[in-house]
């Protein structure tokens, strides 16, 4: 069991399985956790330089593969996160897969066939920046895909996690809830703060147009896989800082939860010949 702060941070942001789940119920500027911003940023150094430690076990001992799911809105802060979380964990250790739009040979495939591809082998974190639920989130909001086809992806979601679950591969799905108003305050910084140009697509726009239906897919996406055995966390977003430190807490339990320990070998020195 993870220690007592860890384990609050956890309840405090878990959308309980199979509870029902109500997105307007959680506040995308949550503060109560982490009052002191200096203190959330603190915690946060802490707590990623544990993870660099435990990603050293996780590799070594080859037993299990971590899997971190970011989803979010435009500006949530889906690269801010594998930026801050993970500042101090070796490359060496971490596999990192963005999905974009879908190529004619993905298409070609199952939906799924792309994302099993990337999941990471044991002894690997793997992050998504975005990921399968993209399926139905905006092929749903945009009506590409049938909605009885939509449909069914839920339950298939949750077996394909099951499967990855039942063979090693611990899942931690983070929904990076920010607010509508956060939301346009950093579309706008995009377009005035020359150093973040790069990062404006118009096609953000269109999507905020359509606000209302995509907080809709994300609730019930929450709502129908949070699951056991991958349950979602709804991070507020609207502090960066927070947010960080949120989940750099739940990813630091979820790896001391493992229990690994560093493999045992035989060896001797006087077996070797150091000179």
């Amino acid at each position: 069991m993870s220690s007592p702060e860890i384990e609050e941070v956890r309840q405090r942001f878990l959308a309980a399985p199979e509870q029902g789940f109500d997105l307007s119920s959680r506040d995308s500027g949550d503060r109560a956790l982490f009052p002191d911003k200096k203190h959330a940023r603190k915690q946060l150094e802490t707590d990623a330089a544990a993870i660099d430690e435990l990603q050293d076990l996780l590799y070594a001992s080859q037993q299990r593969a971590l899997l971190v799911v970011l989803q979010g809105m435009d500006t949530s802060g889906k690269s801010g996160v594998i930026r801050n979380v993970f500042a101090q964990t070796s490359p060496l250790g971490m596999k990192v897969k963005a999905f974009k739009a879908p190529s004619k040979e993905e298409l070609a495939h199952d939906y799924l066939w792309r994302v099993h591809e990337a999941v990471p082998p044991k002894g690997f974190i793997g992050i998504f920046d975005r990921s399968h639920y993209e399926d139905v989130l905006v092929v749903k909001v945009r009506n590409l895909a049938p909605a009885e086809m939509v449909e069914q992806r839920y339950e298939q979601i949750n077996q394909f996690e099951k499967l990855l679950s039942e063979n090693g591969v611990t899942i931690l799905k983070f929904m990076l809830h920010v607010g509508h108003e956060e939301q346009g305050i950093r579309l706008k910084e995009r377009v005035t703060e020359p150093h973040k140009r790069w990062k404006f697509n118009p096609g953000d726009l269109e999507d905020r147009k359509l606000w209302p239906d995509f907080m809709a897919a994300y609730e019930t996406m929450v709502d129908r896989c949070s699951t056991p055995w991958a349950p979602w966390y709804v991070i507020p977003a609207d502090s960066r800082t927070r947010r960080n430190a949120a989940i750099a807490r739940i990813v630091r339990g979820t790896l001391e939860d493992m229990k690994l320990d560093w493999p045992q070998l035989e060896l001797r020195a006087e077996d070797y010949d150091f000179s």
